[in-house]
């Protein structure tokens, strides 16, 4: 059981309901597209990052909110996460190989919106 809810994985050919609120693809799927998660992948698509990294290069982010969605996103089995036990522990992050497959697509929409905006005026 997790969070109250039994979760069950789905049978060959067997879909997810989606549109069910105790589906855990549904999960996924917030757990994805929140306001964070989507660039917690895009961060994490060239490179193993430690954690001070990641929130450096994800501008606006808190640590609190970096720490919560890098949880859920571990816990969905999106990212993998590595504690090397130094002083202070040294925590890094890198995405698993099905973070991989979703973090593609969302890669790909990245770069074509930024492809397709007019550029920033300079001043």
């Amino acid at each position: 059981m997790v969070g109250g809810v039994q979760r069950r994985r789905a049978e060959a050919g067997e879909r997810y309901d989606v549109f069910h609120t105790d589906c855990p693809a549904r999960d996924v799927v917030d757990h994805v597209t929140s306001r964070w998660g989507v660039w917690v992948l895009i961060s994490l698509r060239s490179n193993d990052l430690r954690f001070y990294e990641l929130r450096e290069s994800i501008r606006g982010i808190s640590e609190k909110m970096l720490a919560q969605t890098l949880r859920a996103l571990v816990q969905d089995g999106l990212v993998w996460r590595e504690v090397e036990p130094t002083t202070p522990p040294q925590v890094t992050y890198g995405l698993t190989e099905f973070g991989r497959d979703i973090g593609e697509p969302l890669t790909e929409l990245f770069d074509r919106i930024t492809q397709r905006l007019s550029p920033r005026s300079a001043g």
